[in-house]
């Protein structure tokens, strides 16, 4: 495909440097569509935003804008927006009844992301940097935030959600996944935690980065430290503990999120501590008694969370996830529960661990 010719009327709207010499697909998520934009000066990433997802595209880049530009104050290495010509966060072109909204970010030079951690030092490095990336907004203000999906990680609606979407099957797949519907159904007693706490206020409302796979940090390709923590398209208030736990059900897997063979799927306890002592020694100054012995429970919240959208989005259809085949979001969700299961029956170890990091 001549990326070039497609993306061309695109770019000749922002404010590149140089001339553009090369685009090609980059990365591997699953939300927006991901490019390398390679001029005669410098790189940039362009990003075809997914307003499916994101439907509110106009909010969610004030967000992104207010969170990099705090973080640019404090000196802080982060995403970089580059505005268009007429020097707005994104741009938006109409075809027909059709809106498609497009941005670019300065390419961050010397660094690499993990898709699975590759040893404790650099899951370590991704906790220290989570934590610090939770400490340098302690101090901003969340009322600036628009919530771009709502009820994100607000897990009794997604059970709702789940069994409103198992209840129509609209395109009959219910029997193709009985073993994890079932059981789903029943762990649905364990899900509300976190959101009952928000609400009651023994778990405080932060801002939170709410995507924290281990991939969203851009790592230095030399000495593996954290330079910058990107995606930030779910930036707004939620709870430590969703960026937590969803840093272990990522990182702390013996496997890829859509490994077929579950045989190779485990939860490693030895990532999950250097995984914690990395977050803890940025947050202990910070983290409240209740968050403290939440941990744990987090990591398994967010992996069955995790894996009740990936059954969901299956059932429906695979309307949300980018999949590479019929049934991959099914695969999706067998490893997280595969994980989920492991997590659960190791909560008593990993809390000994958490109390053994904090003394």
């Amino acid at each position: 495909m001549d990326y070039i010719k497609e993306f061309n009327p695109v770019l000749c709207e922002f404010s590149l440097e140089g001339a553009v010499e090369d685009i090609r697909p980059y990365g591997e998520g699953h939300i927006n569509q991901t490019f390398l934009v390679t001029t005669s000066q410098k790189k940039y990433i362009l990003q075809v935003m997914n307003t499916h997802v994101f439907q509110d595209p106009d909010s969610l880049m004030k967000n992104i804008c207010y969170v990099t530009k705090h973080l640019e104050s404090k000196g802080i290495e982060t995403l970089h927006v580059v505005p268009t010509k007429k020097n707005e966060a994104f741009l938006k072109l109409h075809q027909g009844n059709t809106v498609h909204c497009y941005r670019i970010y300065d390419f961050i030079e010397n660094t690499i992301t993990f898709q699975k951690a590759t040893d404790k030092k650099v899951f370590y490095n991704s906790g220290k940097a989570f934590g610090e990336f939770q400490n340098f907004l302690k101090e901003f203000d969340a009322s600036k935030l628009t919530e771009t999906i709502p009820d994100f990680h607000n897990t009794p609606k997604r059970y709702q959600d789940f069994l409103e979407v198992l209840h129509k099957d609209c395109i009959q797949r219910k029997d193709t996944c009985l073993k994890e519907i079932e059981f789903l159904q029943s762990q649905k007693d364990n899900l509300d935690v976190v959101v009952h706490g928000l609400k009651d206020g023994s778990i405080p409302l932060r801002v939170t980065h709410n995507d924290t796979k281990l991939n969203n940090i851009l790592m230095d390709s030399e000495t593996l430290e954290a330079r910058a923590v990107i995606d930030l398209d779910t930036i707004m208030p939620g709870s430590m503990l969703y960026d937590f736990g969803d840093s272990i059900r990522f990182g702390a897997s013996t496997a890829a999120e859509d490994e077929k063979n579950l045989d190779l799927v485990h939860f490693d306890i030895e990532l999950f501590e250097a995984y914690t002592e990395g977050y803890y020694s940025s947050v202990k100054n910070s983290i409240t008694p209740r968050e403290l012995e939440l941990l744990p429970y987090s990591a398994y919240l967010l992996t069955m969370e995790c894996g009740m959208r990936f059954l969901t989005d299956y059932l429906a259809g695979d309307v949300y996830f980018a999949t590479k085949y019929e049934d991959h979001n099914l695969v999706r969700c067998r490893t997280q529960f595969k994980l989920a299961r492991e997590i659960y029956e190791k909560l008593k170890d990993l809390n000994e661990i958490v109390q053994q990091i904090q003394k």
